[in-house]
């Protein structure tokens, strides 16, 4: 991945960490990474819909810095999708202490030429 790519990605996960916060997430952990495939964001949602202690949450980052691409959530493939479920189970496994509700999300961050945020969406449970 070349360095333009490279800090369009770093400057979406920070944009899509911070849009999570907002939200009440709590942030646990970034840019996860073991042998199946990487985790953008390791969260715990604390909403009453996610059970007495939260839910875990995994956060799939995807970031354009124009719309000529197409929705950056289109990027998600079945093998993609995949990675993120091996990876996020390895996670719960060695991370026993944090909720046993899981779920991975993804988040689409759209950057203008000028660098301002033009559109953030926030889509729940991949897997349903």
């Amino acid at each position: 991945m070349n360095s333009s790519r490279q800090l369009i990605g770093i400057r979406g996960e920070d944009i899509a960490a911070q849009f999570l916060a907002k939200k009440g997430f709590r942030i646990i952990e970034r840019n996860f990474k073991k042998r199946y495939g990487e985790i953008d964001i390791v969260a715990i949602d604390p909403s009453k819909s996610s059970g007495p202690d939260g839910t875990l949450v995994f956060v799939e980052v995807k970031t354009r810095s124009s719309g000529e691409f197409g929705n950056p959530l289109e990027a998600i493939t079945s093998f993609k999708l995949k990675q993120l479920i091996k990876t996020a189970q390895f996670y719960h496994l060695t991370h026993p202490d944090f909720p046993d509700l899981l779920r991975i999300d993804a988040v689409s961050v759209e950057i203008g030429l000028d660098g301002s945020v033009e559109k953030i969406e926030h889509v729940r449970n991949l897997t349903s």
